[in-house]
């Protein structure tokens, strides 16, 4: 697939998590002249992904993506396939997927295309809702499981208790409670949104 020369424009994407209720959602905004390697790490960037698994596209029925050692290969150079060629009409939607063990499949929908603002970096995310959900915790199914062992009443109760056993003791947190902290302190920010550090610039 060849690029093709035309003056850039603004594409303004949904993307969303499959799956997850409520629903996990990104709203941002990428040239037209970005490519395919490009929107994979916006797309790591904005939901909050570590970059850790194998990923591909699946658009207009042909995969794409970046190839890594025992994953998927692609018919396509990934840093050559511009956003532009693929001609988007507005409101189609077409699939990511990160992590073949955990399979999150998120929905990317094309909401708005824009003119240039030379005031604005880009890309850049507009908003979104709820955190990214851990990595490697089992996919869609076990994340809802994991949502409703955690719920706020017991994950508030539950972090007083090893606030107040670390109190009244003199020696350090053992590791089994460094990382049980750590899960209960995500849960008790996973309805939060930090749009401030999902602001990137070009």
């Amino acid at each position: 697939m060849s690029s093709q020369d035309s003056t850039p424009a603004i594409y303004q994407f949904r993307i969303w998590l499959r799956g997850i209720s409520p629903t996990i959602w990104r709203r941002f905004l990428v040239r037209s002249d970005s490519t395919i390697a490009d929107l994979h790490y916006i797309l790591q960037l904005v939901m909050g992904w570590t970059d850790t698994h194998l990923h591909t596209f699946v658009i207009h029925g042909k995969d794409y993506g970046i190839y890594h050692s025992g994953g998927m290969v692609f018919a396509d150079d990934p840093t050559r396939v511009y956003l532009r060629d693929f001609q988007f009409r507005l409101h189609e939607r077409f699939l990511y997927t990160y992590d073949f063990g955990d399979n999150w499949e998120h929905e990317v929908r094309l909401e708005k295309v824009l003119p240039v603002d030379p005031k604005q970096r880009y890309p850049s995310c507009l908003g979104g809702a709820r955190a990214c959900p851990p990595e490697d915790c089992g996919g869609p199914a076990s994340f809802l499981a994991l949502q409703d062992h955690f719920h706020l009443g017991y994950t508030m109760h539950r972090t007083v208790e090893i606030l107040q056993e670390l109190a009244h003791q003199s020696s350090r947190l053992e590791e089994e409670e460094r990382e049980e902290l750590r899960q209960l302190r995500y849960w008790l920010t996973a309805d939060f949104f930090l749009r401030a550090a999902n602001i990137m610039s070009s």
